[in-house]
């Protein structure tokens, strides 16, 4: 099972959008369609304009990024909620988007993203089944709320949705499932999937030393995952949380918070990084390069593999509707640069993996791919993204494979029927 082969609706767009891509549909062109090799365009020296996360936007893949296209990169890292509300809002501020697939649903009604050729995807054909299907393997857990394959596709009524087409919104790339991370010199090792659960976030022995991601597409489900485990609320589906539902919660979760069961709430991976090793939480709501970067610096940080599932996220990478011509040519050679190797290597030693893991396998000792993508235990010391060691020898990864983990997840991060009625409740309890 664990060995690796190669490899909602929304709401309806204006009658002017619809009856392009149904043009788009039946031409089977775009403007400026072309059909030459990658990064044939890239030497141009245009710029392309990034926007997204610290997640992905790190100086190391600009450079390297820069030197094998010939072109010029201008990253803009933001928190999760700021780059969604910016991207929404001024499609005409960047060029690419990198973030995650619940912020597809916002931005395809939005109008800020325009439809991605498939036939421009160099590694279209060696992406894995987790985005195509929503199984990395046919007896996996799909996932409550919206797995990634139901928002790819661009259906012929103008909606995303899970038929394929030659159309899609976003690029499949980074993707990873989330839990929690907790000092382990503080609260006793857990057995994976077994006594980890998303509970002990709300556990009162850990009262003022909790951190939380501050984003309501994914803290929410954290903290829904935690109450349900616990007891105090239970949802008949947890990835289209109802609004009943969602006052329980936030009854439960504003109660907790005045009681100062958290000590914080995080926007960034290094701000998560900062509560966990000054020693502000013991628990909290973590990305997977957090946990790297603190087992460099010899923080003993692990990574739970929760018993009730895993959040899972995928990253996605649009164009804006804006971006046309030149610019536009490069951004596909960045995208197909993206799945050429070299990056889903450099991203898995931050823990992390790639839609064709098979080409990056390529640019990691066997040691490492063992270590990452098998769930095998480590031969050798093992450096992360910033050159320090951040696994041992003889260390397995918590949770295991990488089928094994994304066969467990319980919900993906999600833009709910509820949303409006989510922020608004989101903000009451972080202002509370």
């Amino acid at each position: 099972m664990d060995s690796l082969q190669p490899a909602n609706v929304m709401q309806t767009p204006s009658p002017s959008r619809r009856q392009a891509l149904k043009t788009l549909f039946k031409a089977g062109v775009a403007s400026g369609l072309v059909t030459q090799a990658p990064y044939v365009f890239a030497r141009n020296k245009v710029t392309v304009r990034i926007l997204g996360t610290h997640v992905t936007l790190q100086e190391e893949l600009r450079q390297r990024a820069m030197q094998d296209l010939g072109i010029n990169l201008v990253y803009e890292p933001k928190g999760s909620a700021a780059v969604l509300q910016k991207a929404s809002m001024d499609p005409g501020s960047f060029d690419l988007y990198e973030q995650w697939s619940n912020s597809m649903p916002v931005l395809w009604r939005a109008g800020a993203i325009q439809p991605i050729d498939k036939k421009r995807l160099q590694y279209w054909r060696e992406i894995n089944p987790l985005t195509k299907t929503g199984r990395i393997v046919p007896e996996a857990k799909i996932g409550a709320g919206d797995a990634p394959f139901k928002l790819l596709h661009i259906q012929e009524n103008g909606q995303l949705g899970e038929e394929h087409s030659d159309w899609i919104s976003f690029l499949p790339y980074v993707h990873n499932v989330d839990s929690f991370g907790y000092n382990t010199e503080v609260i006793p090792k857990g057995i994976p999937y077994e006594t980890e659960s998303w509970g002990w976030l709300l556990d009162a022995n850990y009262r003022g030393k909790v951190g939380i991601v501050n984003a309501p597409t994914i803290g929410l489900f954290d903290l829904a995952l935690a109450t349900q485990a616990q007891g105090l609320v239970a949802f008949n589906d947890i990835g289209s949380i109802t609004k009943d539902e969602m006052d329980q919660l936030f009854d439960v979760l504003i109660e907790l918070k005045q009681q100062n069961h958290f000590s914080g709430f995080w926007t960034s991976v290094p701000e998560s990084v900062r509560f966990m090793s000054s020693n502000r939480v013991v628990i909290e709501s973590m990305f997977s390069p957090a946990v790297s970067a603190l087992n460099g610096e010899n923080v003993p940080v692990t990574f739970a593999a929760p018993k009730e599932g895993y959040r899972g996220w995928h990253g996605v990478m649009c164009l804006s509707s804006r971006t046309q011509g030149k610019v536009k040519d490069a951004a596909y050679d960045y995208m197909n640069w993206w799945l050429s190797g070299w990056p889903g290597a450099f991203i898995a030693r931050q823990g992390y993996y790639i839609s064709n893991p098979e080409r990056s396998s390529h640019y990691l000792t066997k040691a490492e791919w063992d270590y990452w993508y098998q769930g095998k235990a480590a031969s050798e010391p093992l450096k992360g993204t910033d050159g320090k060691v951040s696994v041992q020898a003889g260390e397995v990864r918590t949770g295991g494979s990488y089928i094994k983990r994304f066969s467990n997840v319980s919900v993906w991060n999600s833009v709910m029927p509820t949303y409006e009625y989510s922020l608004q409740k989101w903000y009451e309890f972080i202002s509370a």
